[in-house]
């Protein structure tokens, strides 16, 4: 995987990192996610936005003081479930960074991540982000990220879906991970 960065050095750690993820509200379905650190602190959140709080076709993904840093946004119309992601908000006439696509439009298949400022760079994602449970593979197939349900190891009971974390390796650009976990 190349070092190119696509978006601010700040968002590209240079050690693995792990964040455990929580819904913001068990009561409304859709309404978002907060990401925290290993001391407890808001590192970023995502969003829905539309006419109403079921409404999933725009995902954005904020830092913790609610600057919009990605939006992933569903293009209609589509057979693949295609989506694409912008930096910041999305505005007319603007060029992605990036496009998903399922491989396939019967079944449960892989998603197909292509990076579109950095040619040859893709990502395939195996698995499901709704059952918690889904890999990032780069395009030489090493595994750079994932999603999985969090283990509470005092009790070692497996938490709900409400609940679960995400690892991302070294130098991954984990704003298009974890936009593309949200939206696949």
């Amino acid at each position: 995987m190349r070092d190119g960065v696509i978006v601010e050095e700040g968002f590209v750690h240079e050690e693995e990192t792990h964040l455990t993820v929580k819904k913001t509200s068990v009561f409304f379905a859709g309404d978002g996610f907060a990401a925290y650190d290993s001391k407890g602190e808001v590192v970023f959140r995502v969003d829905s936005y539309g006419p109403d709080s079921r409404d999933t076709n725009e995902l954005v993904l904020m830092d913790a003081s609610g600057r919009c840093l990605l939006t992933v946004r569903r293009k209609r119309p589509s057979l693949h479930q295609r989506w694409e992601g912008f930096i910041g908000e999305r505005m007319e006439g603007k060029k992605p960074l990036f496009s998903v696509r399922r491989s396939s439009i019967i079944g449960r298949s892989s998603v197909t991540v292509e990076v579109s400022s950095i040619p040859c760079e893709e990502y395939q994602i195996e698995g499901s982000f709704a059952n918690r449970s889904c890999t990032f593979f780069n395009s030489e197939k090493e595994p750079v990220a994932e999603i999985r349900r969090k283990v509470d190891a005092s009790a070692n009971v497996v938490l709900g879906k409400d609940v679960f974390f995400v690892f991302y390796q070294a130098r991954i650009r984990w704003r298009i991970c974890y936009g593309v976990g949200l939206g696949a």
